[in-house]
């Protein structure tokens, strides 16, 4: 009888062991979510430094739809301003490009995030990453500017796997936990936007006789999407257990206009029509940090768009010099995500995100009105620990809300966001900066961080604080 009694009483005494193994169990959930998204992100940025070549390899071709989309981007270009230089034409036109990829992101990421809610993570992320691998395939194979856009198409569309690693971030208990995963997705972020652009331009310099120069950052990205998958359906476990799963994974045409319609997202109406939704007050929280999310994404991806056409209209920047200057806020950033943001405690996330976007406002003045290149610097070492801390911060946040069945979805929704404002907002600071010049372009998008700013300043998160 004494034996079970001890047995009993170790049973009942062994929370510090149970926590233990949950520490454990997240740690490892973390660790292969960041080096998942870093195959993923290698994969994915490898065609960056190539776009301009991309773009000049059509052109040369006389492609039909090139030609097409290339009068558009004329027009605009006309209509604002630009100079008729091939430099900025071509960023003009990745930029085009780009906003098709951030759109078909916005439309993506709540569905998918949605969908996981109720079939797992693990099979979305799967599913996903074959759809990223058709995509590297045909632009392996493209000959026509069409079939080049049809990857991009339909890597943008697939491209949900970011979302679907912060819902798994999101599932995990301990707050500390999840906050140490948001900051490991920057870091994975900072270091795949850091080395897969110049792995991708170096394996682009030495084609073969029969192939075109992309062909071989093509098939490498393949590869990278091939390992990832490998790498997911043997490491990666199922975070979202059946019994914390959605019933159903529509509720018909009301739930898909609410995961489509900007409005719909902004109000989060997704999960509020849900019976287990949360309360007023914090559906009204998700609401301001959806919208601070959004607000500091336009501005910011703005001024990150417009960053190019100030070096090199200011300081004569060549594509290496732009290459080196990202490679720098790359570094910094993976620094300060690996050092700093990881380390933030819970209940310090609105407080330190605010005083990144008060260190971003001066950052974006010194960088706007910069007469040399070492003023420049001094902005981005700023720029870059704003950049870090502000997104895994308020992801971090936003993952504390909602039931276990909803993380998926409130994520998706929060992912999409920030693709509506990399949408719009390149569109809009290009117009300013051609239109009003560098430096007004600058200081009054940097004047205008004080709207999220001043929505997190008497902001209470009643999860952590």
């Amino acid at each position: 009888m004494s034996e079970r009694k001890q047995a009993g009483g170790n049973t009942m005494a062994n929370p510090e062991k149970t926590n233990t193994k949950a520490e454990s169990d997240s740690s490892r959930v973390i660790t292969v979510v960041f080096l998942a998204l870093l195959l993923d992100l290698l994969g994915f940025t490898l065609i960056l430094p190539l776009l301009p070549s991309i773009l000049d390899h059509y052109s040369q071709t006389e492609d039909g739809m090139y030609q097409s989309l290339q009068s558009i981007v004329d027009f605009f270009g006309a209509s604002i301003g630009v100079p008729v230089e091939r430099k900025y034409n071509g960023v003009l036109f990745g930029g085009l490009i780009g906003s098709l990829f951030s759109l078909l992101q916005f439309l993506s990421s709540p569905l998918t995030g949605a969908a996981s809610d109720y079939y797992g993570r693990r099979p979305l992320m799967m599913l996903l990453t074959v759809g990223l691998m058709s995509s590297y395939a045909l632009w392996a194979v493209s000959r026509s500017f069409s079939v080049f856009l049809l990857s991009r198409v339909v890597g943008g569309v697939c491209k949900g796997n970011v979302s679907l690693c912060t819902a798994i971030v999101a599932d995990l208990t301990c707050p500390k936990a999840r906050n140490r995963g948001m900051a490991m997705i920057g870091v994975a972020f900072s270091l795949g936007f850091t080395f897969g652009p110049m792995i991708g331009a170096y394996f682009a310099l030495k084609p073969t006789e029969d192939e075109i120069f992309y062909q071989g950052p093509a098939v490498l990205a393949l590869l990278f999407s091939a390992a990832d998958l490998l790498f997911i359906f043997v490491m990666l476990p199922e975070t979202l257990s059946r019994n914390n799963r959605v019933s159903s994974v529509t509720s018909g045409i009301q739930e898909s206009t609410d995961l489509l319609s900007p409005l719909a997202l902004f109000q989060f109406t997704a999960v509020t029509r849900r019976q287990d939704s949360p309360s007023k007050e914090s559906i009204q929280n998700l609401k301001v940090l959806g919208f601070v999310y959004f607000s500091y994404l336009f501005l910011f991806s703005g001024l990150e768009y417009t960053l190019s056409f100030l070096t090199h209209q200011r300081f004569q920047f060549t594509s290496m010099q732009q290459g080196k200057m990202f490679f720098f806020v790359g570094i910094a950033m993976a620094l300060i995500q690996g050092g700093y943001a990881r380390r933030i405690k819970p209940g310090k996330h609105i407080r330190t995100t605010r005083m990144a976007i008060i260190i971003l406002i001066p950052a974006f003045i010194l960088i706007g009105l910069a007469w040399s290149v070492s003023m420049l610097y001094v902005g981005l070492l700023l720029y870059s620990f704003a950049a870090a801390v502000v997104v895994p911060c308020l992801s971090t946040l936003v993952s504390a809300y909602g039931s276990a069945s909803q993380k998926g979805t409130v994520m998706g929704i929060l992912r999409s966001l920030g693709a509506l404002a990399r949408v719009l907002g390149p569109i809009v600071a290009s117009s300013v900066y051609w239109l009003a010049g560098a430096q007004t372009c600058f200081i009054v998008s940097s004047a205008f961080f004080v709207v999220p700013l001043a929505l997190l300043w008497n902001f209470k998160d009643t999860k952590t604080e």
